[in-house]
């Protein structure tokens, strides 16, 4: 079977409840979405094998890949 691998980097979004301002809201709703993770979820939804890379920085220097 194949195997399809997307590569990029995941967006958090942080969006109040009810319509409020940002910092009038106690709780924040968070969605997860970007091009590359989305693709990624559609072939998965379709039964196919799939693979996401990113990288999650650490201070300045240090990188480390998330498979």
């Amino acid at each position: 079977m194949k195997k399809y691998i997307t590569f990029g980097e995941i967006m958090l979004r942080l969006k109040p409840l009810n319509h409020e301002r940002f910092f009038q809201s106690p709780l924040l709703e968070a969605t997860f979405g970007g091009g590359e993770a989305n693709v990624a979820v559609g072939l998965a939804r379709f039964g196919l094998n799939v693979a996401y890379i990113s990288v999650i920085p650490m201070g300045f220097y240090l990188i480390y890949p998330v498979l």
